[in-house]
């Protein structure tokens, strides 16, 4: 038999290994919601979401006020089902940040039960089209770190065999993004990628202005330079620039993606598994993205989307933030520039669970 018998949730709080800030906000903590579900087989799935600072109790409120009751004894296997039924008493709350999230935390421990039963790895048993993916990196290029720093970070995540650095951008002045980005170009030479991220922070007017300034640097993507829910906004900047234009970390629906993608507002597609509704939803971004021939490269989550971006074609980059290795076992693999896919049955994340009680929030 397959049939949930327990659905428990709670709250970790990890603290940041480094300072992170960005043009709008500070990395303060990752608030993560964990939903452990047993079978009656035996099985145990464990999957979780996150947010970053605010949120995460309102997330555990929203699963066990009204999503985890709905599991006790629903068969495992019938993911697709479940994902449906519990988006559908959310209603009144969908598309929205906490919703998603919740239902992330059910989807990925779902998904986790699959791939335990079946024996298969996730980036198999979502697709299996390559272990390997190249890595960027983003820990070393926050916006309150000096130009100096900027640029050793850049020049050792080269060195450490690397394809690509993201900078964060959104300094009070054009000049100042530009001459940041200008100094990493000069130190790691033509062959590396340099993505910018401006996180929502900027006008069209101003987006466009950077753009401009950042063009004779070869900037891989501009990621975020206008409000998520700015589309037109998006696709005027998306014509206006050679730079191609990423958007998703702030999507939150398969819908929103379809959007961004026929109106020709994104050249890059950056679904974040939490924040889009699980794995489910995942894929069908990624499947959308390869309809529309554009790039996939996820946002955060690194140790979850190592197997995702290796199970579709469209994969094409996973984003080095270091943050999970408080309540985890073991490093992500990275392998001449190339993050490595767990090959054992699940999700391929080790936690430790002793570190997990220890930062679990009463």
């Amino acid at each position: 038999m397959t049939k949930i018998v327990s659905a428990a949730a709670y709250l970790v709080d990890i603290p940041v290994e480094t300072e992170r800030t960005d043009a709008v906000q500070a990395f303060v903590k990752q608030e993560t919601v964990f939903v452990e579900l047993r079978t009656d087989d035996g099985l145990s799935g464990t999957g979780y979401s996150y947010t970053i600072g605010t949120g995460g109790r309102a997330v555990l409120s929203m699963l066990r006020d009204h999503l985890l009751p709905l599991l006790d004894g629903r068969d495992a296997r019938e993911v697709e089902a479940a994902w449906r039924e519990l988006f559908a008493v959310t209603r009144a709350t969908t598309v929205g940040a906490i919703t998603s999230l919740a239902l992330a935390a059910v989807d990925t421990a779902l998904w986790d039960l699959r791939c335990l039963r079946a024996g298969e790895p996730l980036w198999r048993l979502a697709g299996g089209f390559r272990r390997a993916v190249p890595v960027y990196d983003t820990e070393g290029g926050w916006l309150h770190l000096p130009t100096e720093d900027l640029v050793r970070g850049a020049v050792a995540a080269r060195d450490a065999g690397l394809c690509g650095v993201k900078l964060k951008i959104g300094r009070p002045r054009v000049d100042e993004d530009a001459e940041r980005v200008a100094a990493v170009r000069a130190a790691v030479g033509p062959g590396m990628d340099i993505m910018v991220d401006a996180n929502q922070s900027m006008t069209y007017a101003e987006a466009r202005r950077r753009a401009h300034a950042l063009e004779p640097y070869g900037v891989s993507f501009f990621e975020e330079p206008l409000p998520a829910d700015d589309v037109q906004g998006h696709r005027e900047l998306a014509r206006s620039t050679s730079i191609p234009v990423a958007v998703g970390e702030s999507l939150y629906s398969v819908g929103q993606f379809r959007d961004y993608l026929a109106r020709g507002a994104a050249s890059v597609v950056q679904a974040d598994v939490a924040r889009v509704g699980g794995i489910t939803p995942w894929l069908k971004v990624a499947h959308l993205a390869e309809a529309f021939n554009v790039a996939l490269c996820p946002h955060f989550l690194m140790e979850l989307h190592v197997s995702l971006v290796a199970a579709v074609p469209a994969g094409t980059y996973v984003e080095h933030i270091p943050q999970l290795r408080a309540i985890t076992l073991g490093e992500l693999p990275i392998e001449d520039g190339h993050a490595v896919a767990p090959d054992v049955p699940g999700l391929g994340i080790t936690w430790d669970r002793d570190a997990m009680d220890d930062l679990r929030v009463a």
